[in-house]
């Protein structure tokens, strides 16, 4: 009986569109340079992988109610790469719902602080794959924070970046390119 109702009361709030608050809910991230599932052209590339490093173009909707700030990130979670951080980026605006291509280090929206990726520097750090070990997968990632600023600096690992975020996360949107050389 007392599963009966479990069951009812979870079909229930399914129905009503009620949604989870520790991501999968309505947020969604675009790129006007690739689909999810899709490849990331070469342009957005490292130059030593044949391209510019610029960063792509990335936009946002359906932030929950509460939102103060956004954080975003991109990495490799390819064994090889070993969750390669590519992108780290903190305190952005909850005004601000997209980042202009090549805005890493260029057209940051104020206040947003990019960290330091595992390349090493500061900013986007596009894909750059060892040759022959297939197509990698680039996950962007935008989150939304309950606080407006969230205290980060330095080289963090994915795992670390995440973790320092989870008590403020409010939902989470992500999409995946692939490159491989």
């Amino acid at each position: 009986m007392v599963r009966r109702v479990l069951v009812l009361v979870m079909l229930s709030l399914v129905l009503l569109g009620w949604e989870n608050t520790w991501g999968g809910g309505r947020m969604k991230i675009f790129s006007s340079a690739f689909s999810d599932g899709g490849k990331v052209p070469v342009k957005y590339v490292m130059p030593g992988a044949g391209g510019e490093n610029i960063s792509p173009p990335l936009q946002w909707e359906g932030a929950p109610e509460g939102a103060k700030s956004f954080a975003l990130s991109c990495y490799d979670p390819h064994p090889v790469a070993r969750n390669w951080v590519h992108w780290p980026v903190i305190n952005i605006p909850s005004t601000v719902h997209a980042l202009p291509e090549g805005a890493s280090g260029k057209a940051m929206p104020t206040g947003a602080v990019e960290l330091v990726n595992s390349f090493g520097f500061t900013g986007y750090g596009g894909p750059q794959p060892p040759p022959g070990t297939g197509d990698h997968p680039y996950m962007f990632t935008v989150y939304a924070l309950k606080v407006e600023k969230v205290d980060l600096s330095g080289r963090l690992s994915i795992r670390e970046f995440e973790d320092s975020l989870k008590p403020y996360i409010l939902d989470k949107a992500a999409i995946t390119g692939y490159f491989g050389r």
